[in-house]
């Protein structure tokens, strides 16, 4: 205790401490916002002089969740999301994560530097710690120029979509040029995976056949054009030696194209979504299928469960929750045609509960796993770590006192997200956080948010070098 640098505020006693890398019953003693020391759990930190102590008794203590895909206050096509930094921030806060990444998205013909600054003013109200992906649309003059200029403002990682045409869509000649540019600044890219024209001719099928609205949404973006656009974006990262980081990958194939290209030594890497992982296409079989369109579109049971084993056995490296939050009405008023209705679903709250229920309490993935996925991954692929995902002497006391026995049926009206309805309302999950710290504060206690203010801090992307 006595190379312990820094006075301790609070100690936390009793729980077993659970990283990525290792996991044993130990106490963490916090101090002007860090971790200060993790302590053998036999000695005694009454010494040490704390304000306070909080017993973790049969409870986990794991790293603030860390959630790398996130999307607030956006405006997508005719809409725009419907929460902003303040309420999605509480809602992370409320389920374990202390940490978002966010999208800055530009709108057609807006400059994305610009979009990336008017995003860094919104964030100010953010009551949780924030980073953010740069975007591009479209194929700058000199997306070197771009990437640096992000780079500059503490930005690493840049999103490009190989879908919705017009909107978002780009060819794989910027796909190359920015991924290029970004490894000068060691960065990834982050791809939003869908053969473009695949999905084209599929509604042209379906919108012929009238079968173009939401209860049809599976059979509107099929899974092939998900593996042919990773295939294709593969070959350009392989080809220049390139990393690429793809998002929410719903296919088993889609993972297995990643992980071949590792086994060529491609720094590629694989992210999944709670939603790929515990629900299935009979979603779009109920009253409300709309309230399920997301894109990838949510897969059948036996693509689910075979994703699922695959994370299982260490083929994924992070779960974003792809939080996009749109209200019932929103989604049901262009349920007829899902070519121009809101696509997405509220997450950010129950990302840690439903993940750890569908595969840690079912026994099919460690705690250790658990956080590597949900904390730890995704910090070290936006270059956070180990300020975040990690309890270790120097990291931000960003912690989650988790029950991993607490079971909890789902319900929107207890959670905490800006919209009125949840894809998992009535789901029973096993798992919950108890208590919740960002940077040494309590900031969840006894089932409800203690509202810090605007106190989050944006977080600048150090060099990415993860393999």
């Amino acid at each position: 205790m006595s190379a312990m640098q820094g006075k301790a505020e609070l100690v936390i006693v009793g729980g077993r401490v659970v990283t990525d890398t290792w996991s044993g019953n130990a106490s963490v003693v916090i101090g002007d916002g860090r971790i200060l020391a993790v302590l053998d759990p036999s000695l005694d930190v009454a010494d040490l002089g704390a304000s306070r102590v909080v017993d973790a008794t049969g409870m986990l203590v794991m790293p603030g969740g860390v959630d790398p895909h996130c999307h607030l206050a956006i405006p997508l096509g005719a809409y725009m999301t419907l929460d902003n930094f303040e309420s999605a921030s509480r809602a992370a806060l409320a389920g374990g994560t202390t940490t978002i990444v966010d999208f800055a998205i530009p709108v057609p013909g807006e400059d994305p530097v610009a979009a990336l600054d008017a995003k860094l003013a919104m964030a100010a109200e953010s009551r949780c710690d924030y980073a953010f992906h740069g975007c591009l649309n479209a194929q700058p003059a000199d997306a070197r120029d771009v990437i640096k200029a992000f780079a500059e403002r503490g930005v690493r990682t840049v999103k490009l979509f190989t879908t919705y045409r017009g909107e978002l869509m780009v060819d794989l000649e910027t796909i190359e040029s920015v991924m290029a540019a970004l490894k000068d600044v060691e960065g990834l890219t982050y791809i939003h995976a869908e053969e473009n024209s695949a999905i084209e001719r599929a509604q042209e099928i379906a919108a012929a056949a009238g079968t173009i609205d939401a209860r049809h949404m599976a059979g509107s973006r099929p899974p092939e054009a998900e593996s042919d656009a990773v295939a294709q974006v593969l070959a350009v990262a392989e080809r220049i030696d390139a990393p690429v980081y793809f998002v929410h990958q719903s296919i088993p194939s889609a993972v297995g194209l990643v992980q071949d290209a590792r086994r060529r030594g491609v720094r590629a890497f694989s992210e999944t979504c709670p939603h790929y992982l515990t629900l299935d296409d009979r979603c779009y079989l109920g009253e409300s299928p709309e309230r399920f369109v997301c894109c990838p579109p949510i897969r059948d049971a036996s693509t689910v469960a075979q994703l699922a084993s695959l994370t299982a056995q260490g083929m994924l490296h992070a779960i974003g929750s792809d939080h996009c939050c749109y209200s019932a009405v929103q989604k049901h008023q262009c349920a007829h045609d899902v070519r121009i209705m809101p696509n997405g679903l509220p997450g950010v709250e129950t990302r840690l509960s439903v993940v750890w229920s569908a595969l840690v309490h079912a026994g099919d993935l460690s705690p250790q796993a658990f956080v590597a996925l949900m904390s730890a991954g995704p910090a070290r692929l936006n270059g956070l770590y180990p300020r975040k995902g990690a309890i270790a002497p120097g990291s931000d006391a960003d912690l989650v006192i988790f029950d991993p026995e607490e079971s909890r049926t789902i319900s929107v009206s207890d959670l905490h997200m800006d919209t009125d309805y949840s894809p998992y309302e009535g789901r029973v999950v096993t798992g919950w956080p108890s208590l919740v710290l960002l940077r040494g504060r309590v900031v969840f206690t006894d089932g409800k948010v203690v509202d810090p203010g605007p106190i989050g801090q944006f977080l600048e992307a150090g060099a990415i070098r993860e393999r």
